[in-house]
């Protein structure tokens, strides 16, 4: 299998850094871990409360602020029950009360892209643009949200979602990858975000992925 990340970046892919190049390789039974600290893990206003208390109960977002904040990530890659190629992202972060995950799963669909299936029911979709930037590093950028619940299926107004960008880059001093996530919703202003480092370790998952990484229904919102 070719990784989803290559297929959407085409010759570009070869403009990433080697040790970016290689975690987003990641296909044909193996998957990367990543542990490391978020250096702070912040939220908006207290109006976006009610916003990311619900996310957090599909594993979407979450309301939790804090600094130096152990982080777990981990990247397999898979076929679903959809015959999609597919990578998880399932994120951990530890905090001194409790434990938050944000979960996602993304596929490269042909004529669409990177579309990334967020939660553990896949309820929310969201299309990806992904660029390469000057250091060699990647660049995530959300473009329309898509919903499914129910016999509910619709896009996303803008207003009520926001643009996410995710930048991840690998830092040859600390010898780890770094990271920086924030959504901003165009009217209301910063939503949700975190940034930290991380290291990262390959294994092999040619035996099969966990389920405990896997959502709990698989959608198709193409």
């Amino acid at each position: 299998m070719t990784g989803v990340f290559e297929h959407a970046l085409g010759a570009d892919f070869a403009n990433l850094h080697p040790n970016v190049r290689e975690r987003l390789a990641l296909s044909d039974g193996r998957g990367m871990i990543g542990h490391g600290v978020m250096d702070r893990s912040w939220r908006g206003p207290g109006f976006t409360l009610p916003f990311l208390w619900l996310g957090s109960t599909r594993l979407i977002l979450f309301p939790d602020c804090g600094r130096n904040v152990p982080f777990t990530i981990e990247n397999y890659p898979y076929v679903d029950g959809h015959g999609r190629e597919t990578v998880s992202f399932v994120r951990t972060f530890e905090f001194p009360k409790r434990r938050r995950r944000f979960d996602a799963q993304m596929v490269h669909r042909p004529g669409r892209g990177l579309v990334d299936y967020l939660g553990t029911h896949q309820n929310l979709a969201v299309d990806l643009a992904v660029s390469v930037r000057p250091d060699g590093g990647s660049r995530l950028r959300s473009g329309e949200f898509r919903l499914h619940e129910g016999p509910v299926r619709t896009g996303v107004p803008r207003m009520l979602t926001g643009v996410a960008t995710v930048d991840e880059w690998f830092d040859p001093h600390r010898g780890q990858f770094r990271v920086e996530v924030a959504m901003v919703n165009r009217r209301f202003g910063p939503v949700f975000g975190y940034e930290g480092s991380f290291a990262a370790r390959y294994v092999d998952v040619g035996g099969g992925v966990s389920g405990a990484v896997k959502p709990l229904r698989e959608k198709v919102m193409d």
